[in-house]
C-alpha cells in the first residue's frame, strides 16, 4: 500500500463501512437530503469508475468537475482516483471563453457537469476537440441545447458497485485549478503523497503524521466518530474538497449543502450537531453573525469547536462580532494556496496594529526571491515551502520554472506572498507580489478584467485595482479613460458589457472616469495610482 489517496480511503471504509461518511442537503429547508455511510460512498465512487473506465477512460487522462456542491461531485472525484484518471476542478462561474481555454488548458477527456450548464458546455464544446465523454447531473430545461451524453443515474445503474481496480501509485496526480497572474487559470499539478502531507495533514489529527499508509486507517479503527465536517464553500475551490478529504482521513462526517444560505447553514449545525465549519473571510461569516442577531437568534451552537476560514482574512470587527455570540468557538484564520497546500495559522495577535502573522509550519521560510536563501529577521521576502509540493503547472513549463525550484536534494515552491520573519519565526505577511485582488475569496486579476473593459467601444483605456469592501474584503473597482468623443458611460452599462466576457465575481462594482490613465513612460500600469483614485472617488461618492 502507498500514499494513494483511493488506497487511503478503501482502507479507512474497510474499518468503519457503516459509520456515517457524507450527508447532503440538495436544498437547505426542504427537507431533501441524502445520507451515505462509508460503505455506501465506497460503492458508489467504484460504480461511477467502472463507468468511466468502460467509456475508455485511461489512466492519466483528465476530467473536469462542472459541478455545484453535492454527492456526484464528491463521488465523482472518488471515482477518478479509483481509476487513476486525474480530477480537474472547473468554477463553475465560469462563461463560454474562460471555460474553452481551461477545457482546453487541462487536456480534458471528459467532463461530469450539472444540468444547469448545459448551455455554457454547448457552447464551449465545439472548440473543445479532446473532450470526447460527458456526463450529466440531473435534468436540463426544456429548451436547453441537445447533447450527447451520458445521464449520471444512468452512469450509476450500469456500472459494477465492487471495486476490482489495479494497483495504484503515489505518484498518480490530483491537479487543482487556481488563477494565474494573467487572469488565466493554471493547474497546480500534486502527486498525491504529497498532497496528502501537504494539503490533508497527513492524516494527523492529534499533530503526529502518519509514518506508513496502514496507520491511517489503525487510527481511524482506535479512534471514536463524532467528529462533523462542514465545508460551506463551493467545492469546485481546492480547499473544500481537500477539507472533506481531511474528514474522510478521520473517518469522520462530512456535511454539504448545495449552495451557502446562511440560515440554513446554522440550523443545520445546531440539528447536526457540526464541530467545524470552513467558509471564506467576512463574506460568509458576516451573514451568519447577521442571522445569529437577527431570526436565528437562540440557535443552539454549543455543538461547534472551531470555524476556520481559507482564501480570505476574517476582520477583527466580524470576528469580535462572532466571538460575542460564540465565545467558546475557536476562529481561525488559516493561510496556504494551491500551490502549497497549508502553511500556517494567525496568531492571537493579528489584526490591523500587528498585521497578519503566522505561525507556520516547519517546512514553511521566507526567502530572498532571487538567490532562494532566508532572508534576515525583519527583511521582505517571498514565502515558500518545502518538501512536499506540487510538480509544477500543467501545461506551463514557464510559469512552472518562475514559481518551483530546488535548493540540494528538496523542492521548494516560491509563492507570490511578500513577508517578513521575526526572531520568534513568526512570518508577517505583507501583500501579494502582483496585484491580486481578493474578492470574497475568490482571485480576480487586473489584467483580465481590462482587456474586457477595453473591448468596449467606447473605452480608450483602463486599469483596475481592488478597494477595500465591507463585506468582500475588496470589490473590483474599473479607472476609464472614455475616447474622445464617446457618451459617459455609467456603472450598469459596463457590467452589462462584462457579463457576457467574465465570471460574475470578476465584473466592476464600482466605475470612476478619469480625464486620462497615469502610467509609466514605459507603459506599465500604475496600480498605486488607481488603487488611490478608487478609493478617493468611493470616500466622496462618486462612482
Amino acid at each position: 500500500m502507498e500514499y494513494n489517496l483511493a488506497d487511503l480511503f478503501e482502507s479507512v471504509v474497510d474499518v468503519v463501512p457503516d459509520r456515517e461518511a457524507l450527508l447532503y442537503l440538495d436544498h437547505p429547508g426542504t427537507g431533501a437530503e441524502r445520507r451515505l455511510t462509508y460503505a455506501q460512498l465506497d460503492a458508489a465512487a467504484n460504480r461511477i469508475a467502472h463507468h468511466l473506465a468502460g467509456a475508455g477512460l485511461k489512466p492519466g487522462e483528465h476530467l473536469g468537475l462542472h459541478l455545484y456542491n453535492g454527492v456526484e461531485y464528491l463521488q465523482t472525484v472518488l471515482g477518478c482516483l479509483k481509476a487513476r484518471i486525474v480530477p480537474v476542478n472547473v468554477n463553475y462561474r465560469y462563461v463560454e471563453e474562460e471555460l474553452v481555454y481551461l477545457y482546453r488548458d487541462a487536456d480534458l477527456a471528459a467532463l461530469v457537469f450539472d444540468a444547469e450548464f448545459t448551455d455554457r458546455v454547448a457552447a464551449a464544446l465545439p472548440r473543445t476537440e479532446k473532450l470526447r465523454h460527458l456526463v450529466r447531473v440531473g435534468v436540463p430545461e426544456r429548451d436547453a441545447p441537445a447533447l450527447d451524453c451520458t445521464a449520471f443515474t444512468d452512469a450509476e445503474a450500469t456500472a459494477s458497485p465492487e471495486r476490482g481496480f489495479g494497483a495504484r501509485s503515489a505518484d498518480d496526480q490530483f491537479i487543482i485549478y487556481t488563477g494565474g497572474t494573467t487572469g488565466m487559470p493554471k493547474g497546480v499539478m500534486w502527486r498525491q503523497e504529497d498532497l496528502f502531507f501537504a494539503g490533508l495533514g497527513g492524516g494527523a489529527p492529534t499533530g503526529e503524521p502518519v509514518r506508513r499508509p496502514e496507520e491511517l486507517a489503525e487510527r481511524v479503527a482506535a479512534g471514536g466518530d463524532g467528529i462533523t465536517f462542514f465545508p460551506t464553500p463551493p467545492l469546485m475551490h481546492g480547499t473544500s474538497t481537500l477539507t472533506s478529504f481531511i474528514g474522510f482521513g478521520f473517518g469522520q462526517r462530512v456535511v454539504l449543502h448545495r449552495k451557502y444560505a446562511p440560515e440554513e447553514v446554522l440550523r443545520t449545525i445546531e440539528r447536526e450537531r457540526v464541530t467545524s465549519v470552513s467558509l471564506v473571510g467576512d463574506a460568509m461569516l458576516r451573514p451568519l453573525v447577521d442571522a445569529l442577531n437577527g431570526p436565528l437568534k437562540g440557535t443552539d451552537l454549543s455543538s461547534l469547536f472551531s470555524v476556520s476560514s481559507s482564501g480570505a482574512i476574517m476582520s477583527e470587527t466580524v470576528r469580535e462580532q462572532f466571538k460575542a455570540l460564540a465565545p467558546h468557538v475557536m476562529l481561525l484564520d488559516n493561510f496556504g494556496s494551491s500551490e502549497s497546500g497549508f502553511n500556517g495559522t494567525a496568531t492571537d495577535d493579528s489584526g490591523p496594529e500587528k498585521g497578519f502573522r503566522l505561525r507556520v509550519n516547519h517546512r514553511t521560510q521566507v526567502v530572498d526571491p532571487v538567490t532562494y536563501e532566508p532572508v534576515p529577521v525583519g527583511e521582505p521576502g517571498r514565502i515558500a515551502q518545502r518538501g512536499h509540493v506540487p510538480l509544477g503547472y500543467y501545461n506551463d513549463p514557464g510559469k512552472t520554472a518562475e514559481t518551483f525550484f530546488r535548493r540540494g536534494d528538496e523542492r521548494w515552491v516560491l509563492l507570490g506572498d511578500m513577508a517578513t520573519v521575526d526572531e520568534e519565526g513568526v512570518v508577517t505577511v505583507l501583500g501579494r507580489g502582483s496585484q491580486c485582488i481578493n474578492t470574497g475569496g475568490e482571485k480576480v486579476y487586473p489584467e483580465e478584467v481590462e482587456q474586457a473593459l477595453k473591448a468596449h467601444p467606447d473605452v480608450y483605456d483602463a486599469l483596475v485595482a481592488g478597494v477595500p469592501d465591507p463585506k468582500w474584503g475588496n470589490h473590483v473597482a474599473a479607472v476609464v479613460q472614455l475616447r474622445r468623443g464617446a457618451p459617459a458611460l455609467d456603472l450598469e452599462s459596463v457590467q452589462a458589457h462584462c457579463r457576457s466576457r467574465l465570471a460574475g465575481y470578476k465584473i466592476p462594482r464600482q466605475l470612476v472616469l478619469a480625464p486620462a490613465i497615469q502610467r509609466s513612460p514605459s507603459g506599465k500600469a500604475d496600480y498605486r495610482w488607481a488603487r488611490a483614485v478608487a478609493a478617493a472617488a468611493g470616500e466622496t461618492g462618486t462612482e
